[in-house]
């Protein structure tokens, strides 16, 4: 089963969550009607803006754990390479 390391923005350049999953659009739909409460709720942050796919969910813990301790501007870098127009990529799960 493939696991999904995910960023999260509230719009363009604005607030940044990052998550793991092994069930990709059920966890962004679950997001989108905030049903977890807590940070992405709080600051209305439910634009999947970055994925990775990983076969192996120990890769995908340690890539999450990387990206957690990036610098804000390295992550802007990585979701401007992957998705320069900022676009809600749930739509296209």
């Amino acid at each position: 089963m493939p696991s999904y390391i995910y960023i999260l923005a509230s719009k363009r350049n604005g607030t940044l969550y990052t998550g793991i999953t092994s069930d990709l659009p059920k966890r962004i739909y679950q997001h989108k009607e905030k049903m977890f409460g807590g940070f992405t709720d709080k600051y209305n942050v439910n634009l999947l803006v970055y994925y990775e796919v990983y076969d192996d969910i120990l890769d995908a813990i340690a890539r999450e754990k990387r990206l957690k301790r990036w610098r804000r501007s390295w992550k802007l870098e990585l979701i401007e390479k992957m998705n320069p127009q900022w676009d809600d990529l749930y739509e296209h799960l």
